[in-house]
């Protein structure tokens, strides 16, 4: 079966068979790729947030089989290179053109940010359940933003 990137239905199917490859996935409740300030300020930015009930759950995969993972909430420091894989792994998305995708533009903008300040830091941020304790300071500024 070829992979159809051109319709919602086969982004979804693209999701489930991505997603079964991932040992003990359980899609995060919220999720987003952030980057610090460029200033002297603590706090992160995140330049689009999948707030729960969101319908990007292709984006969380592909982000989470990259980073090893599979369920809960954690922070991982992103890297550059990761970062550039994500946007490629994603990209085909874009055929299908009914729907918007704002985590390949918020993840182009995070790269844009590296880019122009190397000092900067990306993350990344999964939150497996919202009643769970708070285990970073990037996933608290999420929160905030929920």
């Amino acid at each position: 079966m070829t992979a159809n990137w051109s319709t919602p239905e086969g982004l979804a199917a693209i999701k489930d068979a991505l997603a079964a490859t991932i040992d003990g996935w359980a899609p995060p409740v919220a999720y987003a790729v952030g980057i610090s300030s460029a200033s002297s300020s603590p706090e992160l930015e995140f330049p689009h947030v999948n707030a729960p009930g969101g319908t990007h759950g292709l984006p969380a995969v592909v982000l989470a089989k990259m980073l090893g993972h599979a369920n809960g909430s954690h922070t991982y420091d992103l890297t550059r290179p990761q970062l550039e894989a994500a946007v490629e792994t994603l990209r085909p998305a874009e055929a299908c053109t009914s729907l918007d995708h704002p985590n390949l533009a918020a993840w182009r903008t995070v790269l844009g940010e590296l880019e122009s300040n190397p000092a900067r830091t990306a993350y990344a941020v999964f939150i497996g359940d919202l009643d769970s304790p708070v285990e970073s300071e990037a996933e608290a500024t999420l929160r905030t933003l929920l």
